[in-house]
Order: structure tokens, then C-alpha cells, then sequence
């Protein structure tokens, strides 16, 4: 009896897997195991053969210089970086306040010298290898010991007055990473979580050595796959990546488009999905378009124009401030930037702490910048402008720009010479020294203000993000002592006073603080810019 009853129950069950067979098929009911097409994953990662594949193609200004982050200092190369690579602490979504990333939590002594991480565990890097505390020790220590050429953010961030701060770093266990400071440091958290600093694999750096940015090996939600020099670059969604779940794109692909208009001329015709870049005169006509969305980066830049201080006229602080005087910002925020952006009178953008907001700009003035001139003893002889030759978020046209401070120049008396190059030889020779006025920008990295006034204006910096060949002895004491103070408040007071320094000495004309514009599709969902212009791709779906 029993044994009927058993193979009565085992024909009812059979039959019962048939239907739900039946029932979930490819056109309707219960799809819980395919894809959605909002690109969120299904239970066991697998797709049907008819799901579409989630795949984004980014245009964008141009091409990356390396996939090494710690090697690299353009926004391009850490447009993809960001996403192949993962920092021991991140930025909050839409700022740069501090949150757990390969470091669940850390602490730090009395002394705010030793900062002990605990990491996360259970993370692979791409070529398989395990992240652990040895991983990031290796990172430190390859950073650590390159130059200063080759690991110029590692070296800029953690050292000052030629002085190594983190003294130490050392693994305790697998899991947990122990850091020892020369000094204090307020920013040494938000500095470790800026792109170049993104943790790679031991594994794969010491084998391919010079050639790792051209085959890069991360922890992130997408690994590596193709770069075509200067059209494109390619990442997939890695398998194993420690969050689940994520990422939802199966695929982006970089694609290298210089034109601001040809890039978005891509966008409407759907050749592209998400393009940056965009000129603020053509905000309103994507903001008409009901199949685009218009999307404002957070504004944390600068764009200005620099005067070399070693270099005549301009080794004349009464001529700088001449300079100052002679330009008209406001008409250039008008003319260009379309309302985007408000004219910049400190070298650091108000949603900084420690930006003085009690500073009085240079109004425009040619009549008191022709008397400064005079005060000065200024001959007339010409100087070389240096406009820029690539769009950039803090300078969307370098070259108009560039007309317009040359007419106001020569309203003054000061004959200009407009000059350009291509964009790595020109910063190459801004750098050494070569220009007399140059246009140039910056978007901050971190937050702080020491990444504006510090890295842009101090003297440690000459020769590498201090074109300007700024010295300031008072200013080099203040901004020393702002890295070492742990109150904020007092940090506060000191950036103030760098900056009072900083406009009386007027090594630059500040010009605007930019709104950069980024498009999309409508399709393109989860996409959040970032102030620093690094974007993470982890959350974005296409519909």
C-alpha cells in the first residue's frame, strides 16, 4: 500500500515540474530566472538567449594615456580606471565625505599617526589572485618607491618638504593593514580615496612592470578587455565581483570623439549612449529633446589663466595685478559658459571649506590696471598667450576665451600673441616654465582645499601642477601647517589666509567656476556624476 501510494506521489510530482515548465517560457509568466532589461541581474547570473546584453558606449573628449592609475594624472584615464580598480576608501556618491570601499572600518590613534584599516574579505582581483593586507602593502610600496615623475600623485599627496609622510605601512593578519605617519595629515583619508590610488594586482604589476596600464588588473565591477589606441576601450562586467549583484552593464564601451558637436551629433543619431563634454550653448537644445537627458556635473573647478612668475613682464606682482584688473570675467562667463558657471575670484571653488568668501575680486578696471602698468615701468613689449586646443569642463573654448583676453590686453597697452600646441606639449611645456600667460583649469580631486591651494600654488609643486612658478615663503608656511592641523576650524582660518595672500600677490587670474554638462539618453538610468569627474559606472542600467 505504501509503495502505491509512493509512486502515485512521484507521477504527481513529475507532472507538476512539467507544467512549471510549461509556464515559465520564454514569452510569458514567471521570468524570475531571465534578465530584466532595466539590466539588474537574475538569481544565478545566467541569461536566456534572448536577453539583450546591457552594453553603454561612453563618448568622450579623447583617449586615455595609461589604465595605470597611480601612474596618471588626466581625468580621460580615470574615466576607466575608476571602474576597473577600487580604492580602500570612497567618496559619497555626489561628494566627497568618506565611506567604507575595500576597508570596512578603520581607526586612528590619539596621536593621528597610525591608522589601522580592517579590509574586506572575499574580494578577487581580476586575474584571480586574492585582495588581502599583503595586496595592499605591495600597492603602498611599489607607490612608495617610484619617482617622483612616474608616481607623481602618490608623491604629491604624501609628501611635503621632501618628507615621506607615511613613514610605514604593514600587514597584521590577512585582513587588517596598519599605516604610520611622519606627521599628521588632515586630508590622508580623502587622499586615499582619489583615483590614483585605486589597488592593484600584486601579481599582475610585478610581471608586466612598465606595461601594466596597457593590460590593467583591479577588484572592480568591470575588468579589461580591448583598447584601440585613440577610438576606443572596452571593459566587461567581471564576474566575480564582490558585490552582488552588481555591476548591471555587461559591457562599456570608451569611444574617443574630440569635437564637442560631432560628439553630440553621435548622441542624437544613438551611435553613443551618454556623452560628456557638452557645450553649454547646447543645454537647451538637449534639454528640449524628449529622448535625451541633460545631466549637470556638481561644480568643483577652476579654470584661469596663469601668469609665470619667473618670467617677464609678468615677475612684476604690479603688473599681474594689472592683468587682473584688464580682464573682463564676467563678459567671459557670459559669452561662453551660457549661465553655467560664475566668475572666480580665489583659487578654489566655494563649496570648498575654507574658501573666503570675504575676498573683493578685481573688478574690471582698465583705466587702474594702465596706471598699475605705469607704476610698473611696463615697456609694451609683447607676451605670448597660450590658448588651449582641447574643450575641457573648466574651459569649454579655450580658443574664443583666448580672443577675448587678448582685446582686453591690448586695450591696456599690453600686446598679445595668441599660441597654442597640442594639449600634451603644451602641458609639458607650461610645465617647465616656457609660457608667459597660459590658460588653464582644474577639477579637485578630493575636496579639500589643500588640493587646490597647495598642489596648484606652493612652492613643492613647481614643475609639476604649479605652472604659475609661484613662492611665497608666508603661504608655503600656511598651507604646511593647514596639512597638519586636525582642527578643522583652525584649517579654516589658515586657507583663508593663503587666500588673502594669494589674491594680493595674484599669480593667476581666476575666471569661472564651470557646471560641466554631461547628456544621455533617456534609456540611461543610475548614471550619478561626480564632483572630481571620476564616474563610477557600477549602478548605471539602460532600460
Amino acid at each position: 500500500m505504501k509503495k502505491n501510494f509512493w509512486l502515485l506521489g512521484l507521477m504527481l510530482l513529475m507532472l507538476s515540474v512539467f507544467l512549471v515548465a510549461c509556464g515559465t517560457d520564454k514569452e510569458g509568466g514567471d521570468n524570475s530566472s531571465t534578465p530584466s532589461t532595466d539590466g539588474q541581474d537574475n538569481t544565478d547570473g545566467d541569461k536566456t538567449e534572448d536577453a539583450k546584453p546591457q552594453i553603454l558606449v561612453f563618448g568622450r573628449g579623447g583617449d586615455s594615456v595609461s589604465l595605470d592609475p597611480a601612474i596618471v594624472t588626466d581625468g580621460e584615464s580615470y574615466k576607466v580606471t575608476q571602474n576597473l580598480f577600487e580604492t580602500l576608501l570612497n567618496f559619497g556618491e555626489e561628494d566627497t565625505t568618506i565611506h567604507p570601499g575595500l576597508a570596512t572600518e578603520w581607526d586612528i590613534s590619539e596621536d593621528g599617526l597610525t591608522y589601522t584599516f580592517q579590509l574586506q574579505e572575499g574580494v578577487k582581483f581580476h586575474d584571480g589572485t586574492d585582495f588581502n593586507a599583503e595586496a595592499v602593502v605591495k600597492n603602498v610600496n611599489r607607490w612608495k618607491g617610484g619617482t617622483e615623475e612616474d608616481f607623481y600623485y602618490f608623491n604629491s599627496m604624501f609628501k611635503a618638504e621632501g618628507q615621506d609622510i607615511i613613514a610605514d605601512v604593514k600587514a597584521e593578519g590577512d585582513y587588517t593593514v596598519v599605516f604610520t605617519l611622519s606627521r599628521q595629515q588632515a586630508p590622508f583619508l580623502k587622499n586615499l580615496a582619489m583615483s590614483p590610488f585605486g589597488i592593484a594586482s600584486p601579481t599582475a604589476f610585478e610581471a608586466a612592470g612598465d606595461k601594466f596600464g596597457d593590460n590593467p588588473v583591479g577588484t572592480g565591477p568591470f575588468k579589461f578587455v580591448d583598447w584601440k589606441r585613440n577610438d576606443s576601450i572596452t571593459i566587461e562586467k567581471f564576474a566575480d565581483y564582490w558585490q552582488e549583484g552588481l555591476p548591471k552593464l555587461d559591457k562599456v564601451i570608451f569611444r574617443s570623439i574630440p569635437d564637442n558637436s560631432a560628439r553630440l551629433n553621435d548622441l542624437v543619431a544613438g551611435n553613443i549612449d551618454l556623452a560628456d563634454g557638452i557645450n553649454p550653448s547646447d543645454g537647451k537644445v538637449i534639454e528640449a529633446d524628449s529622448k535625451l537627458q541633460l545631466i549637470e556635473r556638481p561644480s568643483m573647478n577652476i579654470g584661469y589663466l596663469g601668469l609665470t612668475s619667473t618670467r617677464k613682464p609678468f615677475d612684476n606682482k604690479l603688473v599681474r595685478q594689472a592683468v587682473n584688473y584688464a580682464i573682463d570675467k564676467q563678459a567671459i562667463v557670459d559669452a561662453f559658459f551660457e549661465g553655467r558657471a560664475q566668475v572666480a575670484k580665489n583659487p578654489m571653488p566655494p563649496s570648498i571649506s575654507g574658501y573666503n568668501d570675504d575676498i573683493e575680486g578685481y573688478p574690471y578696471d582698465p583705466e587702474k590696471a594702465k596706471a598699475l602698468l605705469a607704476e610698473a615701468g611696463y615697456d609694451g613689449a609683447p607676451i605670448e598667450l597660450w590658448a588651449m586646443p582641447v574643450p575641457r569642463p573648466y574651459m569649454p573654448d579655450g580658443a574664443k576665451v583666448a580672443e577675448v583676453i587678448q582685446k582686453n590686453l591690448e586695450d591696456i597697452g599690453m600686446p598679445a600673441k595668441i599660441v597654442t600646441y597640442e594639449w600634451a606639449t603644451y602641458l609639458d611645456k607650461a610645465k617647465d616654465g616656457e609660457a608667459d600667460a597660459f590658460m588653464l583649469g582644474w577639477t579637485g580631486d578630493n575636496g579639500d582645499a589643500d588640493n587646490f591651494i597647495y598642489t596648484l600654488l606652493d612652492e613643492d609643486n613647481i614643475g609639476s601642477n604649479n605652472y604659475s612658478y609661484f613662492k611665497n615663503a608666508e603661504t608655503h608656511k600656511l598651507l604646511i601647517q593647514a596639512q597638519s592641523e586636525t582642527d578643522e576650524n583652525v584649517r579654516i582660518e589658515l586657507y583663508k589666509k593663503a587666500q588673502e595672500i594669494i589674491h594680493e600677490e595674484a599669480p593667476w587670474v581666476p575666471l569661472a567656476h564651470s557646471t560641466p554638462l554631461l547628456a544621455a539618453k533617456a534609456e540611461v538610468k543610475g548614471f550619478i556624476p561626480h564632483p572630481t569627474g571620476s564616474d563610477k559606472l557600477t549602478n548605471v542600467s539602460i532600460e
